[in-house]
């Protein structure tokens, strides 16, 4: 399964507003895992089974929960049994489709 997750503390830890460090913290989980992943500005996706993701999550909660009364979290997932090494593979079909279009 691939899960896409965004998660950060509801209160920034200074006037500035920025998450980043708290956010830091849970990328750090997210690292240490050894699950296939990747982030971008908004989202962090892992790829694994159902409970190593899920552990994952929770791990990123529980880290920001350490520093912050209120956590919020945003999750989508791709629960497509028999699959693997989608994190790639859905780009690729994708780079595939478009170069298709192209040559058309």
């Amino acid at each position: 399964m691939l899960i896409a997750f965004s998660v950060a503390p509801t209160v920034a830890a200074d006037d500035t507003g920025s998450v980043s460090d708290a956010v830091a913290r849970a990328i750090r989980i997210v690292r240490d895992s050894g699950l296939p992943h990747r982030t971008d500005a908004m989202f962090t996706t892992i790829e694994g089974e159902w409970d190593q993701c899920m552990a994952v999550v929770k791990a990123c909660c529980d880290v920001l929960a350490e520093t912050s009364p209120r956590i919020g979290l945003v999750l989508k997932a791709d629960i497509r049994a028999g699959f693997s090494g989608e994190l790639d593979g859905k780009l690729e079909r994708l780079e595939d489709a478009l170069a298709r279009q192209a040559d058309a």
